[in-house]
């Protein structure tokens, strides 16, 4: 695998190339479509959407990591109090989101109805540029987080709006827990955990 390929640590100076490639990854997303529904400019705004999370929540409270063209957002459970939006944060989202705030709230807290009261690592994203298909990223991300959950001996949660990334998931050990009926007419979502491993890989 190429060099540039390789999961490193991300920070708040890789915004900008983060925010490209999950903004891409996104494109086709059930609930990144329903939440942004124009097509002319939803790449622009899901970008500016991924910067705003990453800068404000992400970077300063998580474990994030980035390859050339994929990116990953890991919240260990110590850090799960913080990793979440603050006022300004908050206020960004709502003028991103528009006449949509109302429903990204609304899903939010029905997923969160969802999150396992236990300690557990949670993968708050994950998504490679389209165009880096094939090149190993997204997997490659993927084993490096779930490794470190694995060395903490702790199960992984998330959720999936993507009906076709549910075999990838499965494929890394998840499996489905609940089917969400999201409010207001949304994308079904799956919470899907998976639980611990032997360190000695997936």
């Amino acid at each position: 695998m190429a060099i540039e390929h390789m999961p490193q640590s991300a920070t708040a100076d890789d915004a900008a190339a983060i925010s490209v490639s999950l903004a891409r990854a996104f494109g086709t997303d059930p609930m990144m479509r329903w939440f942004f529904p124009d097509d002319a400019s939803r790449e622009e705004t899901l970008g500016r959407y991924f910067s705003t999370i990453f800068t404000r929540q992400y970077a300063v409270n998580a474990v994030c990591e980035r390859t050339a063209d994929a990116a990953a957002f890991w919240v260990p459970p110590e850090a799960q109090d913080k990793a979440v939006p603050d006022g300004e944060t908050i206020r960004q989202l709502t003028e991103l989101l528009g006449d949509r705030a109302g429903l990204f709230k609304e899903a939010v807290e029905t997923a969160a109805r969802h999150t396992p009261q236990e300690p557990h690592w949670y993968l708050a994203l994950i998504g490679a540029d389209p165009a880096a298909q094939g090149t190993g990223q997204g997997g490659a991300l993927m084993r490096s987080g779930l490794a470190k959950a694995d060395a903490a001996g702790l199960p992984v949660y998330l959720e999936s709006s993507k009906p076709e990334n549910l075999p990838v998931y499965e494929h890394f050990g998840f499996s489905v827990r609940h089917e969400l009926e999201l409010p207001g007419g949304g994308p079904k979502l799956w919470a899907m955990r998976r639980e611990p491993r032997g360190t000695s890989g997936v």
